[in-house]
């Protein structure tokens, strides 16, 4: 099975509620992956958390990411 970045973010707190709610919603997102050394979240660059599904479920999984993303932001002073 091939899998296909939906979003990427920097917030591991982030990262993990798209994971559960991609769960809740029937998708099938991969684990978190950690950069191989304690502390680091990505030895690979600075972007933070890419958050994968299998490539059949991208164009849904994207739609419901970026709802979620949307309605995470902090409102605006």
């Amino acid at each position: 099975m091939r899998f296909a970045p939906v979003a990427q973010v920097r917030d591991t707190s982030v990262a993990r509620v798209l994971l559960v709610a991609l769960r809740a919603h029937g998708f099938h997102p991969l684990d978190l992956r950690e950069g191989g050394l304690p502390g680091v979240p990505n030895l690979f660059g600075p972007d933070g958390f890419t958050i994968e599904v299998p490539e059949e479920e991208v164009a849904d999984a994207t739609l419901l990411v970026g709802d979620l993303l949307k309605n995470m932001e902090p409102p605006a002073p």
